[in-house]
Order: C-alpha cells, then structure tokens, then sequence
C-alpha cells in the first residue's frame, strides 16, 4: 500500500512537471510571435535603495547607399533610488549612470579584490558643463566576498548632493558581470551586423573585403 501510495504521488509529481514546461513553452511561443515589448530586469534591493540596470540599444543612421550604421552606441543604465517605506522607491529622486562600452569593459574584467571608477559630466559639450558631476565606483570588500558600488551625483543648479551605496555579493555580480557579457555586443550594434541575411552568391564584394581576404587568407 506504501508502495503504491508512493507510485502514485511520484507519477502525479512528474504530471505537474510536464505541465508546467508545456505551458512555459507555450508562453516562450507567442511571446517570439508577438511585438509587445518584453521588460526582464534585474534589480537589487538593499535597505533603503533600489538599483536597476536596464540596457538602451544604439541608434542608427541610414547611409546613401541604403544600409545603415551606428550613429550612437547604446548603453546599460545603471539606475539608482531611494526607498520611501516598505517596498516603496521614490521615483522623482532617482539618479542613472550610463555606461559605456569600453566601461563596461572594465567592470567585465574586475577581479576579486580589484576596484575602478568612472566619472561622467552630462553637460559636457553644453554651457552647464561642469555643473553636473557624476562619479561612479566599484570597490571590492576587503575580506574578497563582494563589492561596493556606488554613485555620486553633486548637482549645483538645482543645489544637491546625492549620494547610494549598495553591497552587493559575489554571486549578484557574477549575475550582472554575465548580463554585462551579453549586453555588449547588443549595445554596440554587432548584434543586427551578424545577423544580416546573406548576400547573393552573385553580389559582389566591397573592395575593402576583398582585398583583406586576399591578403589574410589566400596566402
């Protein structure tokens, strides 16, 4: 009877499983046949502050020949608030810092007891410049279990000076650090460049390409 009793909850277990993977793979399904956009972050909430990490893709240009190229890189927009009350963020204070691609490099590349810093001015090609100072850090904790980050943004037209630290484990940033290796080459538009459907064996190819596999492979 115990065996039995057994059986028959291992095989209504198994039931439920393949239950749930079918209608997961059915969700998977239409959201690739649907053009609703898809928000998927990750967010890392400490006491009184939220961060956010999202990705803005690059934008494009059209050339006359009717391709397109990168006019702007994008970047991951590392967003920081303040908490109001119990899982509650103050929006309006919220502060971003944009990074890089080359920035995102750096943080790729930071090793256990490493640390690097950037420092941005949004008003640099504008009469404000200088007005606006962000600075951004990530330091590693001394005993190797993790890391600070944080960011500092002194605003003196509006009279402010803001602050947020957030400690953040090994595991968090080994997370961010495979997010980091997987937005990169979104960001800087190799994505769409890789993904472009092949040319006619007919066409011909740009000059510049030709004489490069000349000289690189038929040697």
């Amino acid at each position: 009877m115990f065996k039995l009793s057994k059986l028959l909850f291992h095989s209504r277990n198994q039931l439920t499983q393949k239950r749930g993977f079918l209608e997961a793979a059915n969700d998977y399904q239409w959201l690739r046949r649907s053009a609703a956009k898809i928000f998927a972050p990750y967010s890392i909430t400490r006491g009184k502050l939220h961060f956010l990490p999202p990705l803005l893709p690059p934008t494009f240009s059209k050339l006359e020949s009717g391709g397109f190229r990168v006019d702007r890189r994008g970047v991951i927009a590392l967003t920081f608030w303040p908490a109001v009350g119990e899982r509650k963020y103050d929006w309006d204070k919220r502060q971003t810092f944009a990074l890089s691609a080359t920035e995102i490099g750096s943080l790729i590349s930071l090793g256990s007891k490493d640390s690097c810093e950037f420092f941005h001015d949004p008003s640099m090609l504008s009469s404000n410049a200088g007005q606006v100072r962000k600075s951004f850090s990530i330091k590693a904790h001394d005993n190797g279990g993790g890391y600070f980050i944080s960011l500092s943004v002194v605003n003196n037209i509006l009279k402010t000076n803001d602050r947020f630290v957030v400690p953040v484990t090994t595991a968090e940033f080994a997370v961010m650090r495979t997010v980091f290796n997987f937005a990169l080459p979104h960001i800087m538009g190799w994505d769409h460049y890789t993904n472009q459907p092949p040319k006619s064996i007919d066409e011909n190819p740009p000059k510049v390409a030709s004489e490069f596999m000349a000289t690189e492979w038929d040697r």
